[in-house]
């Protein structure tokens, strides 16, 4: 029973109450960003009070896309912030890059380009590091896919797009969430390219995002709000305007009655796009203010912007609108040129982002103990320090010796005693999870910090007690016997990570006075 409760931890990548988060995600994809913060607000008190810290970490990151949806970026940035040191701090590296990209698409979008454009760099190297099995990496690649997408760099955006959708089995939801992502991003493309006067690339694009978007089209407007209002964009965009004016007819007012701005814009879009080539003009340009009044940031802006110096030099042709219309095609142009620079700011990001992770490996290699491949004493006083500021959990300290460790390399070899060290480092691994740290202090002195309550930690540090005492040790020499003793101490209220070294070092000390191979959690 007592490994029922330690097994199933790892084996999910949610924590046991995620069905609270998960309904703050969907009513972000629903676009009910308003909605999806109020509930954000009542469920992460509640985890947390449960001692859940993976769902709270997953309510946070709806928070945060409610936020950027909501023009909220400034909060936005604190709270992916503070998602950003959670999964480095436990080595979550396909949550590290998400966390990346997602607080780079902020920047980006505040205006901090040179800082965004570098974080979206490193969250490419960190997940070029994750295994492909890792179930947090499609979400990674979805993430730099919209920072790519912020920037206007549409090629990397697309690529990141395009792999996750050839490269990864996915289930019909995240089928269909990915191909509206990038039905999203071929038609923003698009519109960008037809701005500058690419027609012919443009309608490539358009063409393109009508096939991803038709099926989820027919899903209904309930189910699939945004794919509705992408499909009208297209129709338009493709020359079925008759369709189009059908469809975002029926779409302006259930998506604003429903809080579904993002969509509803798009829908304003294609119904204004598709008036004008009716040539009802003044109905057109309602549309278009509509959605300008809807768009929060610059770069949606400045498309609307540009429909509306169209329409005027459609509907009343002359010098002044040629005037504004030669203007913003002009502005239009200098912002691609912009973004085109862009591209070459990206290089010199990864540059400088190869660099910084040459330094982390050799700052890895210097905390890592080289026989073992735990970290080493300075890994161990890392962590320690750390606990002055550990939230959200219970945390325990299992020190760990090798009993009688010099008399195995006295009368065995040193060779034998090197093979202990490295087996029982191999059973220490073993017994953590990923919130877990394990280290070898030096000599045949080992570490566990665990995140979990001192019974908990007890009855881990007896696993594995129970493990080592029960190896055939025999097949590394003849009449070889190997058994560990262990302390073990819960940090509390009032205690820096010293004084939970000290308490765990006493209680050491008292497994081995009471005859060793124990595991000793009260002195």
């Amino acid at each position: 029973m007592e490994q029922q409760e330690r097994l199933p931890v790892p084996l999910c990548p949610y924590g046991p109450y995620h069905a609270l988060s998960l309904r703050v995600h969907e009513l972000t994809v629903q676009g009910r960003n308003s909605q999806a913060l109020e509930l954000a607000d009542r469920h992460q008190g509640v985890v947390e009070l449960l001692g859940d810290e993976r769902s709270t970490a997953m309510i946070n990151q709806g928070r945060m896309y409610a936020q950027i949806s909501l023009g909220r970026l400034q909060e936005a940035l604190v709270t992916g912030e503070r998602l950003l040191q959670r999964h480095r701090d436990r080595g979550f590296r396909a949550s590290e890059a998400r966390a990346l990209a997602d607080t780079a698409e902020v920047l980006i979008k505040l205006g901090r380009l040179d800082e965004g454009l570098h974080r979206l760099a490193n969250a490419s190297r960190v997940l070029e590091n994750v295994p492909l099995s890792n179930v947090r990496y499609i979400a990674a690649l979805s993430s730099i896919c919209e920072a790519a997408r912020a920037a206007e760099l549409y090629e990397l955006a697309d690529a990141s797009a395009a792999y996750s959708m050839e490269a990864f089995p996915m289930t019909p939801i995240q089928r269909a969430s990915a191909e509206l992502q990038r039905a999203e991003l071929l038609l923003e493309w698009g519109l960008r390219l037809e701005h500058v006067g690419l027609v012919e690339e443009a309608d490539v694009r358009f063409a393109r995002a009508v096939v991803l978007v038709r099926d989820l089209a027919t899903m209904g407007f309930d189910d699939a709000p945004l794919a509705a209002a992408l499909y009208a964009l297209a129709l338009v965009k493709t020359g079925a305007v008759d369709a189009a004016l059908e469809a975002a007819a029926g779409l302006v007012v259930p998506l604003r009655d429903g809080g579904h701005e993002h969509e509803a814009r798009l829908a304003h879009l294609a119904h204004g796009i598709a008036l004008r080539c009716r040539g009802d003009y003044q109905a057109a340009r309602r549309e278009f203010l509509a959605a300008a009044e809807l768009a929060p940031l610059s770069p949606q802006r400045l498309i609307f912007q540009f429909e509306l110096a169209h329409l005027a030099a459609v509907a009343e042709p002359g010098e002044s609108a040629d005037a504004l219309f030669g203007a913003v095609r002009a502005q239009a142009r200098h912002l691609w040129q912009l973004r085109n620079e862009r591209r070459s700011m990206l290089q010199q990001a990864r540059r400088r982002a190869e660099l910084e992770a040459a330094r982390e490996r050799a700052d890895r290699a210097a905390a890592q103990d080289p026989l073992t491949g735990l970290g080493n004493r300075r890994q161990f006083d890392r962590q320690l320090d750390r606990l002055a500021d550990a939230r959200g959990g219970a945390v325990g300290l299992l020190l760990v010796d090798v009993d009688r460790f010099k008399g195995i390399n006295d009368r065995y070899s040193h060779g034998v005693g090197d093979r202990v060290l490295r087996e029982v480092a191999t059973v220490l691994r073993a017994h953590c999870r990923q919130d877990d740290v394990a280290v070898r202090l030096g000599g045949d002195e080992f570490a566990l910090f665990l995140r979990c309550d001192l019974g908990t930690a007890a009855r881990i540090g007896a696993r594995i007690r129970d493990v080592i005492a029960a190896r055939d040790w025999t097949e590394f020499a003849p009449g070889l016997r190997v058994t560990l003793s262990m302390g073990v101490a819960q940090l509390a209220d009032g205690m820096d990570g010293r004084d939970l070294y000290d308490l765990a070092d006493r209680h050491l000390y008292a497994a081995k006075r009471s005859g060793r191979d124990r595991v000793a959690a009260a002195a």
